[in-house]
């Protein structure tokens, strides 16, 4: 089992333009899709946690706020991210 560090080390590996890119916005969006991708396993099982689903919502926002700001600036650097994350058919 991969631990939660190596997790997230090899999802910045993979989304980061250099070597030292820990904070893009592409690395962000990562990040919190696969957080958002826990959270949904956990609320299948918990259903009643409305405190967790509020920060859901603010991490579904944040993600949409840096997808716009991506497609804004980089329109095809967003339709990768988009294709690899597989968020949009």
């Amino acid at each position: 089992m991969v631990t939660v560090k190596e997790q997230k080390q090899t999802l910045i590996k993979d989304f980061s333009a250099h070597e030292k890119d820990t904070g893009s916005a592409s690395v962000q969006i990562a990040l919190l899709t696969e957080r958002i991708k826990k959270l949904t396993d956990h609320f299948k099982t918990h259903k009643k946690d409305h405190h967790s689903r509020y920060g859901l919502v603010k991490m579904v926002n944040q993600r949409r706020k840096l997808l716009s700001f991506i497609k804004k600036d980089n329109l095809k650097e967003y339709q990768q991210l988009i294709k690899k994350l597989k968020l949009r058919k």
